[in-house]
């Protein structure tokens, strides 16, 4: 049959190399973001490859990257020393204001204030909540169930006063959002559409402020699987040059 020819050997081998590759891309990737806040680690899903000609024989078989899911298992949760850095302790995530208007999704709670006060991220897209901060605000505060407080002056002297509240999304299948640069996500037709609400309540997670989450990604398992990606790489290619040499000599003996 013609799947055990060396042509098949070769095709076999080639989808072979490109998963290997596709695999080592996707766990450098995670190792690469192992101190990114929230990062939440990516999973490559592969895939029979079955091809047939019209009168049956098998052309072409093999594994093939299907698609990269990222796994959203709770990271480790350190404390920070900025109130505004936030951290998510169950299910959720923060919401973004892009420049072009767009909502994006986040688990990288690292906030503080810009030149105009605005609640920001790393990158300045700004955080989506509701209410506003007073000018003069001396210090801010969140709450488990997403309320924003200030400490202010007033008549009286200094006091805490609720300002805001941030609210938390969530999605159906959270494993079909689309990845986007800044360690951001986007809801897709899979995701299903963010539905938004207050943290604590309906499976969203309260937020820890004074916190931090980090990558859910397991260095020692990252190094591991990283290793037989390689070797996996490699038999591959030792596969095709053994279907290379195999050609080569049929090609002699046929002269």
């Amino acid at each position: 049959m013609a799947w055990s020819s060396p042509h098949a050997v070769l095709n076999i081998a080639a989808g072979g190399l490109l998963a290997g590759q596709a695999y080592v891309d996707v766990i450098s990737a995670n190792i690469a973001n192992v101190n990114t806040n929230g990062y939440k680690r990516a999973r490559l899903d592969f895939q029979e490859l079955l091809t047939r000609l019209s009168g049956g024989d098998m052309t072409r078989t093999g594994v093939w990257p299907a698609q990269v899911t990222h796994l959203f298992e709770q990271g480790a949760l350190r404390s920070s020393a900025n109130p505004l850095d936030l951290a998510i302790e169950g299910e959720g995530f923060f919401r973004l204001r892009l420049p072009d208007g767009r909502t994006a999704y986040t688990r990288d709670g690292s906030f503080h204030r810009d030149a105009a006060g605005t609640i920001v991220n790393a990158d300045g897209f700004p955080l989506i909540y509701e209410g506003g901060i007073p000018e003069g605000a001396l210090e801010l505060h969140v709450n488990p169930d997403g309320s924003l407080m200030a400490r202010v002056e007033t008549a009286n002297g200094q006091e805490w006063q609720q300002v805001g509240t941030i609210r938390l999304a969530r999605f159906i299948n959270p494993a079909g959002l689309l990845t986007e640069a800044h360690n951001l996500f986007l809801p897709t037709a899979a995701s299903g559409a963010a539905q938004v609400g207050t943290p604590g309540q309906e499976g969203l997670g309260e937020i820890i402020g004074g916190a931090l989450e980090g990558s859910n990604t397991d260095l020692s398992q990252a190094m591991t699987e990283l290793i037989i990606a390689q070797r996996s790489y490699a038999l591959s290619l030792r596969a095709l040059q053994q279907a290379d040499e195999l050609l080569a000599l049929a090609v002699q003996l046929r002269r």
